[in-house]
């Protein structure tokens, strides 16, 4: 065996300077860097080190072979053979590969695997050995190949399963970072030597302690991989058993005296007891549960640890959500501001390391960052930010607004009332006077009509292209695509801003902000799925009590704008038999069924839709409200259809197509300004003598049919159709009353 060992140390990318800097300190020749990975050269006692002690490496490969040229099968299986393998397993042993890369003939890693393995297999068999078994699971020899732009780089993999995998967390939380990765970011952040000077460490949102245990084991001196039972060299011949034993006694001794020794204490903090519990059981397992503390908190209340000496900086760590889903964000908006503004309050002079896929959340903690590291956590981009936490003493008008949102269901959540809420910029404080303005126009109007449903802000300011609605407690906000001249950047700082300052103003709680994309719909677009929470919630229009659900869909199940043209035919309806149209959840059936109070409703209904969906929401919609099924009836049917064929007659036709549809369940397109006056004549036939047709549509640019105005009485509404938090909005739609001559 040669003296020095080519070795070749992956890692996630990104880290690949932090690994060669460590393999350095164990011992190795710094080779060249590579993308996820370090070549180095180092003697048995160095490869064992690595494998025992890197922090950082995925996998440690000794390297046989890097060969060039190699672009079809039957040059990666020569390159194999030519390997005298018996060099390296004994006969009859087990192999696994793991294979990476490709070439225009070698396109998929398992064809590339089984390649390899029948290149070991005939050269054992030219020796006169048996051929390796494979083994996926625990071979004793794992054999790595990676091919890449026709250089072959093949050898042993001595490190068995991934090194990140330390052996201490079988409990995780959600979506927990690998070991390894955490160990990165660690160093990036200083904590070694701040460990050195037993300086305290902080993770607020610790989920299973991954970043709390790695900590720890480096304090304490601790080999990251001391207590694996199996590494990839135990089944290779080369393997020197009796100097393994010595190094890994030298690494025990070190743990124990480390243990002893460290001052170091650690706190992890987490809302969630089944993530505490993980990471007690996981610290456990890791050998130093005494040097974490673990207790249940949440951001907004998040303090320094009374048993730390004030004077004694540390570091605060953590990996907060990123917010990958866009529902998501009113939460995370409001949690990065708290913890930003509570680290201010209670960690002035402390380093914060913040490991987020979502660097403009990191914005939002109100803090710069001095240095940005780019990792990846796993597929996704990622960024560590290093920020030296300052205290900041609120201006006179931030303690005035601090006053006010202590009086709102989230300021009651937090500790006292004098704590400055954080700085708003001048732009999300334009769009918060804003709102304030409109809630104080509508109050009156509120007040008197008993609305609990309204639009309170459309698109006012042009920077913030938001439609925002008030649902009882809770908030609807839907963004409208930016167009392709705006930076998405700035747009996505506005759209923070404004969700940071929503909760705010309305005083209520982030998790009742619920925000969507709002883009051109075409065809059943506007009706898809969004999500599956099932959550939905019972509000009020009137005499009216409708379910609706503001994250699963792209609608919430009640058109506000609507909202007089319901309560028309609520005044209209009674006594009469009524038709709803394209009814959607027949919001308007059911306030034509109630009615007014003293003249009651309509004696009887039909609902006809195509979604089986909406159908079903309108059946709930008709039981909260006691509808008796049997005078109220939904037909799931195309409109058009089942125009051509219904029978019967009705006094009352509400009639509310979509601008287009291209559905699957249509035997044709619906293209509402083309098809409208088709609609219209169908729906007149269906109406009796004396009877009205509602008829209203959402195209911004519709213009009725003038054959129609002559056919039938026809009388343009739409200027009476919106109720105060409408009016800025004229061309939102268009409702005409229609009868017969």
């Amino acid at each position: 065996m040669p003296e020095k060992l080519d070795l070749l140390a992956t890692c996630p990318k990104g880290i690949e300077l932090l690994l060669a800097s460590e393999l350095a300190e164990l011992g190795a020749e710094e080779g060249k860097t590579t993308v996820a990975g370090v070549n180095v050269q180092a003697d048995l006692a160095g490869a064992y080190r690595a494998c025992l002690w890197s922090r950082l490496a995925n996998r440690v490969i000794l390297c046989l072979s890097r060969a060039e040229g190699i672009e079809t099968p039957d040059a990666l299986r020569d390159a194999v053979a030519s390997i005298d393998w018996s060099q390296h397993m004994r006969p009859g042993a087990t192999i696994a590969v793991d294979f990476h890369g490709r070439s225009d003939q070698i396109r998929h890693t398992r064809f590339g695997a089984q390649t390899v393995k029948d290149g070991v297999v005939d050269r054992m068999l030219a020796a006169g050995l048996p051929r390796p078994n494979v083994d996926v699971r625990q071979p004793d020899v794992r054999l790595y190949a990676n091919l890449h732009r026709g250089r072959l780089t093949l050898g042993i993999d001595l490190s068995g399963d991934s090194l990140h995998r330390r052996g201490y967390r079988r409990d995780t939380g959600h979506a927990p970072l690998k070991e390894n990765l955490a160990a990165a970011l660690l160093v990036r952040a200083g904590w070694p030597e701040m460990a050195r000077h037993a300086a305290p460490l902080i993770d607020p949102m610790c989920g299973s302690g991954t970043l709390l245990i790695e900590a720890g084991l480096m304090a304490a001196d601790m080999a990251p991989n001391l207590s694996r039972e199996r590494f990839g060299f135990h089944g290779w011949l080369g393997h020197d058993a009796a100097l393994w034993a010595e190094l890994k006694r030298e690494a025990e001794a070190r743990a124990s005296i480390g243990r002893k020794r460290c001052k170091t204490v650690i706190f992890g903090f987490d809302q969630s007891p089944p993530a505490l519990s993980a990471a007690k059981t996981n610290a456990m397992r890791a050998g130093i549960p005494a040097m974490i503390h673990l207790d249940g908190g949440s951001v907004q209340r998040l303090s320094r640890p009374r048993v730390l000496n004030p004077a004694e900086p540390g570091l605060v760590i953590t990996n907060p959500p990123y917010g990958e889903r866009l529902g998501e964000l009113p939460e995370l908006v409001q949690l990065y501001t708290d913890l930003g503004h509570r680290l201010r309050l209670e960690f002035a002079g402390w380093r914060l390391a913040l490991f987020t896929g979502n660097p403009d959340l990191g914005h939002r903690l109100g803090m710069r960052s001095h240095k940005q590291y780019a990792l990846n956590n796993g597929p996704l981009e990622a960024k560590l930010l290093l920020i030296d936490v300052n205290d900041r003493k609120p201006s006179a008008a931030r303690a005035d607004r601090a006053d006010k949102v202590a009086e709102s269901t989230r300021a009651r959540e937090m500790e006292t009332r004098d704590e400055a809420a954080p700085a708003r910029s001048e732009g999300a404080q334009m769009f918060a006077n804003r709102l304030e303005k409109n809630a104080r126009r509508l109050r009156k109007w509120l007040k008197r009509s008993g609305e609990t449903c309204y639009r309170l802000y459309d698109a006012d300011m042009p920077e913030y292209a938001l439609a925002i609605d008030v649902y009882g407690d809770h908030v609807h906000v839907q963004e409208y695509a930016p167009p392709k001249s705006v930076d998405p950047a700035q747009a996505q700082k506005r759209l923070f801003d404004a969700l940071g300052v929503i909760p705010e103003v309305l005083g209520i709680s982030a998790s009742k902000v619920v925000i969507k994309r709002r883009q051109r719909q075409q065809g059943k677009a506007q009706y898809q799925k969004q999500g599956a929470s099932g959550e939905r919630f019972e509000v009020r229009e009137g005499r009216a009590r409708l379910w609706v659900n503001l994250r699963d869909y792209l609608d919430t199940g009640l058109f506000l704008d609507h909202r007089p043209v319901r309560r028309m035919l609520g005044e209209m309806a009674p006594g009469k038999r009524f038709l709803n149209l394209f009814c959607y959840t027949a919001t308007a059936t059911v306030q034509a069924a109630l009615g007014t109070e003293a003249a009651g409703g309509a004696s009887d209904s039909v609902s006809v839709d195509m979604s089986n969906t909406y159908l079903d929401w309108a059946r709930d919609n008709f039981a909260l409200n006691k509808l008796d099924p049997s005078h109220h009836r939904v037909v799931r049917d195309d409109c058009m259809r089942w125009l051509e064929t219904a029978n019967g007659e009705f006094d009352l036709i509400f009639m509310d197509p979509p601008t287009f549809s291209n559905s699957k369940k249509m035997d044709d397109t619906l293209d509402i300004q083309r098809d409208h006056p088709r609609l219209v004549r169908l729906a007149m036939a269906r109406l009796a003598k004396g009877g009205t047709l509602v008829f209203s549509n959402n195209q911004r640019r519709f213009s009725l049919d003038a054959a129609l105005d002559q056919e039938f009485v026809v009388e343009d509404i739409s200027k009476k159709t919106f109720d105060p938090d409408f009016n800025r909005r004229p061309d939102l739609h268009y409702c005409f009353l229609i009868k017969h001559r």
